[in-house]
C-alpha cells in the first residue's frame, strides 16, 4: 500500500513512475485474498474449503488487518487525490474494549458514557471532564492548557490532574489514543490529547465508531492509488520478477527484470526487495479466523474492533480483534471474518493470542501467520533507496501514513503537504473539469 500511495503522489507530482511487483496481485503484503481457495494455498491448508464456506469468489480476505480512522491521515490522502471515487466504504459498528475477561462498548455518546458499566458513578463525572477539556485544547493556545505544558507534562501527570482510576486510563490510552504500550505515560502529554482528539473528531463524524472499511476489503485501496498514478501516465506490471538492484558508485540507477534493465533516479520498495538494507525489530502473529456467527457480546454487530490493553492480560503490547462480515463484501453470507494480531513478546506466540480467540470460539477455520517486521537500515540519502516499514500490529492506518510522509521527506526535501498535492492536480486538470 505504501508504494501504491507513493506512485500515485508522486505521478501526481509529475514524475515518471514505473511500479513493478513479483504477485500476481496489487498491495503485495497488503493485499485482500481472492477466492477463498488461494488463502487456504497461501497458508498451506490441504484440501478445498468446506461447501459450508459458500463460493470461493465471495471472499475477499485481508492478510493484513487494519481499519481507517473517518478524520485521518488515509482519508484525507484519498479525498484529496478523489481515489474516493473508485470506493466505497462503511462504518464499523463498535468498538470494544476488553476488562477483567469481558467485553465493553467503548462509548460513542454522552448517553452511552453516563450509561456504561465500564466506570462508576464519580468515575464518569471526571471522564467527562477530562474529554471536555481535551476538545477544548488548542496546542496553538495557552488559554486552553489550565496548567498543562503540552511539550513538557506527561500523560500520567494530566491523568492525575483529573483524578482518573487505572481502568479509565487503560481503555483511554488504549481504546482511545490507541496506544500498544504503556510507554506513552511518561512522555509528553500533547501527542495523547492530539490521539485522543483524533478518536473524537473521527466519531462525531458518523456516529457509531471512529472506524471505516472499504467494500471488498483493503485490496481495494492499492489499486485505486495505482489506478490514479495511470491517469498521470505511471506504469504498473503486476507478475514482474526483480532480478537486481542496479547499484553504481553506491547509487541506484536501475532495476533488473527478465533480463532487461529499467533504470531510474529514485527506487522505492518494501524491505523484502532489500534484505541487505533492512534489520529485524521484531515480529507480528496475525490469525485470520471464519466464524458462522457474530461475536459475543458485540449486540450482532456485522463490524467490531475489540482491543485487550496489555495490562488485563499481563502484557507489554495490546492484543486487536478487527472483525467484518458479508456485509462488505468480504465473505459468504452470513460468515464473518475475525482477525486477531499482536506484537511478539515470547517464543510462544499463539499463547500470547489465545486471549483474543477465546472471544472468537467457535471458530470453524483458522489462518496462523507470524511476520518479522522490519525497517530500513538505509534512510536513501546516498543510495536514492527508500524502503517502506512492514506493517505493525495498529488496527489503523495512521503509523503506514507517517511512515509515507517519511519517505516523501526523505525523497523530495520537503515536507508532504496535502494542500500542495490538491494544487497540483488542478495544474494539471484545470479546475473545469474538476466540477
Amino acid at each position: 500500500l505504501q508504494e501504491c500511495i507513493l506512485s500515485g503522489i508522486m505521478s501526481v507530482n509529475g514524475k515518471k513512475v514505473l511500479h513493478m511487483d513479483r504477485n500476481s496481485y496489487y498491495g503485495g503484503e497488503s493485499a485482500s485474498i481472492t477466492p477463498l481457495e488461494d488463502l487456504y494455498k497461501r497458508f498451506n491448508l490441504p484440501g478445498a474449503p468446506p461447501e459450508s464456506m459458500g463460493r470461493g469468489r465471495d471472499w475477499n480476505v485481508d492478510l493484513i488487518p487494519k481499519f481507517l480512522m473517518a478524520n485521518g491521515q488515509l482519508v484525507k490522502m484519498l479525498l484529496y487525490t478523489e481515489v474516493t471515487r473508485y470506493l466505497d466504504f462503511k462504518v464499523i459498528e463498535g468498538s470494544f474494549v476488553y476488562k477483567g475477561g469481558k467485553i465493553y462498548k467503548v462509548p460513542s455518546t454522552e448517553a452511552e458514557a453516563l450509561a456504561s458499566s465500564l466506570m462508576g458513578l464519580f468515575e464518569k463525572r471526571r471522564f467527562r471532564k477530562f474529554l471536555v477539556y481535551v476538545a477544548n485544547f488548542d496546542e496553538n493556545d495557552a488559554r486552553t492548557f489550565e496548567g498543562v505544558d503540552p511539550k513538557k507534562t506527561t500523560m500520567r501527570d494530566v491523568y492525575k490532574k483529573f483524578d482518573l482510576g487505572q481502568d479509565v486510563i487503560d481503555f483511554t490510552g488504549h481504546a482511545l489514543a490507541l496506544y500498544r504500550t504503556d510507554d506513552y505515560l511518561d512522555q509528553p502529554c500533547q501527542e495523547t490529547i492530539n490521539r485522543i482528539k483524533l478518536y473524537s473528531e473521527s466519531l462525531a463524524r458518523y456516529g457509531k465508531s471512529p472506524y471505516l472499511y472499504p467494500l471488498y476489503g483493503l485490496g481495494e485501496l492499492p489499486q485505486g492509488f495505482a489506478r490514479l498514478s495511470a491517469i498521470y501516465g505511471g506504469t504498473y506490471m503486476l507478475n514482474k520478477p526483480i532480478e537486481e538492484i542496479v547499484i553504481e558508485n553506491g547509487k541506484v540507477v536501475g532495476v533488473k527484470s527478465e533480463g532487461e534493465v529499467a533504470r531510474c533516479k529514485q527506487l522505492i520498495c518494501d524491505p523484502s526487495y532489500v534484505s541487505d538494507r533492512v534489520s529485524k525489530v521484531g515480529q507480528v502473529i496475525r490469525v485470520i479466523c471464519i466464524l458462522s456467527h457474530p461475536i459475543k457480546n458485540t449486540n450482532d454487530a456485522n463490524s467490531c474492533q475489540i482491543i485487550i490493553p496489555q495490562n488485563q492480560v499481563n502484557r507489554k503490547s495490546d492484543i486487536y480483534v478487527c472483525m467484518i462480515s458479508s456485509a462488505h463484501n468480504v465473505a459468504a453470507q452470513g460468515k464473518y471474518i475475525a482477525i486477531a494480531s499482536t506484537t511478539v513478546e515470547t517464543a510462544e506466540p499463539e499463547k500470547e493470542i489465545k486471549p483474543a480467540l477465546d472471544l472468537l470460539e467457535p471458530i470453524e477455520q483458522k489462518f496462523v501467520s507470524i511476520s518479522d517486521l522490519f525497517a530500513p537500515t538505509d534512510l536513501g540519502t546516498e543510495s536514492q533507496i527508500f524502503i517502506s516499514r512492514t506493517y505493525d500490529a495498529t488496527t489503523h492506518f495512521e503509523t503506514t501514513c507517517d511512515d509515507i510522509k517519511d519517505i516523501y521527506k526523505r525523497m523530495m526535501g520537503s515536507e508532504f503537504d496535502f494542500e500542495e498535492m490538491k494544487r497540483k492536480k488542478n495544474d494539471i486538470y484545470g479546475e473545469e473539469e474538476q466540477q
